[in-house]
């Protein structure tokens, strides 16, 4: 018997769907969309936090930056302590160049991608010489330099007092006052949009050569796999994406002060200790360890409304917590918390399968063969 018109469009229907599904950007565009809700919610009334959405928006800034750090130690297996030095200086030349010279927005993210292109050339050469702790201590070093430069040269950082730049950029040679509101969308399409680029980074031949680097440096280089190249790529990619999340955070949080104090050591290992806990190789694990990392302090932990004030008034605690938490996924899940949950989703679609068919032969009676 023919099937009618009604029942062939359902079928097709159906398949489209698990289709999209299934489509390896459709986790990224569920993502983009949670992080929108807040904001809709928020602009029809309903009593979301300004704190909660300002701390989305800073953890989003926060997963671009896991992102490219995913690529230089995750593939690359290449330790660096600088990121949080990068992520300054991609936010005090929005300041500068907005402030002192009146730079268009765009012009300013080309000079800072060009800039951040140059940063980890140099670094990527050092690398060539250097491996393990030793390229961490490095990375360090330029970071420590580059906080130096923040306290002390005056006409670009201006200071230990930081700067402003009071919801303003340039857009066509004129000043624009940024809604927030706006700006939090804005990172929210540029997050959704370099979840892609890194996904198909991730699953290129690029990244592939990555991983064989980060195997054995010795077998890659046996199969033809040019060692200089991809810890070039691996360090300019990483240093692109934290200086561009440098430019988002100070567009986002313009009123506050990014005083050298914020781009220190303690920023860099908790990037480290985000893309570690979600999974070193995963970009769902990166959004799960830095909203575990940044978003729970920041949202919850760090409002005086919540537990009292507990957890501002003992700051330590949140850091003892993220310790705890990477020795146990290093002692147990090495692979990042997002192993465990997917350990968890297979375990539970077997006994879905399994009560299933239990209930099947159940209501049909076993099958007969």
């Amino acid at each position: 018997m023919m099937m009618t018109y009604e029942k062939q469009r359902r079928i097709k229907f159906k398949n489209d769907l698990k289709t999209i599904i299934k489509h390896p950007y459709f986790g990224f565009f569920l993502v983009t969309l949670v992080m929108l809700l807040f904001q809709v919610l928020r602009l029809a009334g309903v009593d979301v936090p300004i704190q909660t959405l300002r701390a989305f928006g800073k953890t989003m800034i926060y997963i671009i930056v896991g992102l490219g750090f995913s690529i230089l130690l995750g593939y690359g297996g290449l330790p660096s302590l600088g990121t949080a030095g990068f992520i300054g200086l991609g936010a005090y030349f929005l300041g500068y160049f907005t402030n002192q010279q009146g730079y268009s927005v765009f012009l300013i993210i080309v000079i800072t991608l060009a800039f951040a292109v140059v940063i980890g050339t140099i670094v990527g050469f050092i690398s060539l010489r250097i491996e393990g702790m030793y390229l961490a201590i490095i990375t360090l070093a330029i970071a420590q330099i580059i906080n130096e430069v923040f306290k002390n040269w005056v006409e670009f950082s201006n200071g230990v007092d930081g700067m402003i730049v009071n919801n303003r950029i340039v857009i066509i040679n004129q000043y624009v006052v940024l809604d927030p509101n706006l700006v939090f969308s804005i990172i929210a399409i540029i997050l959704f949009g370099m979840m892609m680029i890194t996904y198909n980074i991730m699953k290129s031949p690029t990244g592939r050569a990555l991983l064989a680097m980060r195997n054995s440096s010795s077998a890659a280089q046996a199969m033809g796999i040019s060692i200089f190249k991809y810890r070039l790529l691996a360090f300019i990619v990483s240093t692109i994406y934290a200086m561009f999340a440098g430019v988002l955070y100070l567009t986002y949080i313009p009123s506050t002060f990014p005083v050298p104090g914020d781009w220190t050591l303690t920023l860099s290992l908790l990037i480290l200790a985000a893309v570690i806990v979600g999974g070193s190789r995963s970009i769902y694990g990166i959004i799960l360890g830095t909203f575990l990392i940044f978003g729970l302090d920041l949202a919850i932990l760090q409002n005086r409304n919540n537990f009292g004030g507990f957890f501002v008034e003992n700051p330590e605690i949140t850091i003892m917590f993220n310790g705890l938490l990477i020795v146990l996924v290093i002692m147990f899940y090495r692979g990042g918390l997002i192993r465990l949950v997917n350990t968890l989703i297979a375990k539970i679609k077997k006994l879905y399968m399994k009560t299933r068919k239990k209930w099947r032969i159940y209501r049909y009676g076993p099958d007969q063969e």
